[in-house]
């Protein structure tokens, strides 16, 4: 019987995202990877994720999807591998009032080297597909809500992302419409970030 050792965990330098390097097992067949671990999940965040939503996209090189984030509470947790191609996947901090607000980071997701991004309730998503036919899959910790879901521009230059500049962006009209960081403040459609900690201790209480 196969043996998953420990996955390798490390938060972001925006508080409440996680990268998750779990074990790889290739031979002859192929590949084993098992993406998502409770254990190290509850160990490195406090709670486990509830999963009402999993998500599929397939994208072409170039293709932004993002920023993302939604009202919280409940707001919607994710968790994020890429099992095809190669992903640049970026967390942003929209929580107004966090030391890190307006703030990112970076994780190279591939499928050649698995791993894994977890962001918390009240962060921001972004993600470039750096190759044809890229696959994100991703957990999340609630179900589509429309009116509860917001976006902010991926081109913001305020923001600062880090798409390569060799790749054309690609984005949904609805993206491309999205207010600019600065906007979505002024309009008070970003999360709170002392209403998000409220809610981290709630899941955490839950548990306990």
């Amino acid at each position: 019987m196969l043996r998953l050792t420990a996955m390798r965990v490390r938060e972001l330098r925006i508080a409440g995202a996680f990268e998750f390097v779990p074990p790889s097992f290739p031979d002859e067949r192929g590949l084993f990877v098992a993406p998502y671990q409770e254990p190290a999940f509850v160990e490195a965040v406090g709670h486990p994720l509830h999963v009402a939503q999993t998500n599929h996209s397939v994208s072409r090189r170039g293709t932004i999807r993002g920023v993302h984030f939604a009202d919280v509470p409940p707001g919607q947790a994710k968790y994020i591998h890429c099992p095809r191609g190669r992903l640049l996947d970026v967390v942003i901090d929209l929580r107004v009032g966090s030391p890190t607000f307006g703030q990112w980071d970076q994780v190279l997701l591939d499928a050649d080297e698995p791993r894994a991004v977890y962001l918390s309730e009240g962060l921001g998503h972004a993600a470039m597909a750096l190759a044809d036919d890229t696959v994100m899959h991703y957990l999340c910790s609630t179900s589509y809500n429309p009116t509860a879901e917001h976006g902010v521009n991926p081109l913001d230059a305020a923001l600062g992302l880090p798409w390569p500049t060799d790749i054309t962006p690609i984005l949904s009209e609805k993206d491309a419409a999205a207010p600019t960081l600065e906007q979505a403040l002024a309009a008070g459609l970003l999360p709170d970030y002392a209403e998000c900690l409220v809610h981290y201790d709630s899941l955490r209480v839950t548990v306990g």
